[in-house]
């Protein structure tokens, strides 16, 4: 797994192709985003990550992030 921190740039894929962001933290506790639930744990953390092109945030686990640099 690979550590991701505040402010880095990432891509991840979505139905309407590749998209990119920024990670705005790494979520180690349950939480809520939009109404769908984040089943994130210490043992298998999610990254909440913030889309260039909408601004909204969304949760991902480690793999699904490619990071693309600063």
């Amino acid at each position: 797994m690979h550590e991701l921190k505040h402010g880095d740039k990432v891509s991840w894929n979505t139905s309407q192709g590749r998209t990119g962001g920024k990670v705005v933290r790494k979520q180690t506790t349950p939480t809520r985003i939009k109404g769908h639930a984040v089943k994130a744990s210490k043992d298998n953390p999610e990254y909440i990550v913030e889309s260039d092109k909408s601004g909204k945030r969304a949760a991902h686990k480690p793999e699904e992030l490619k990071k693309t640099g600063r």
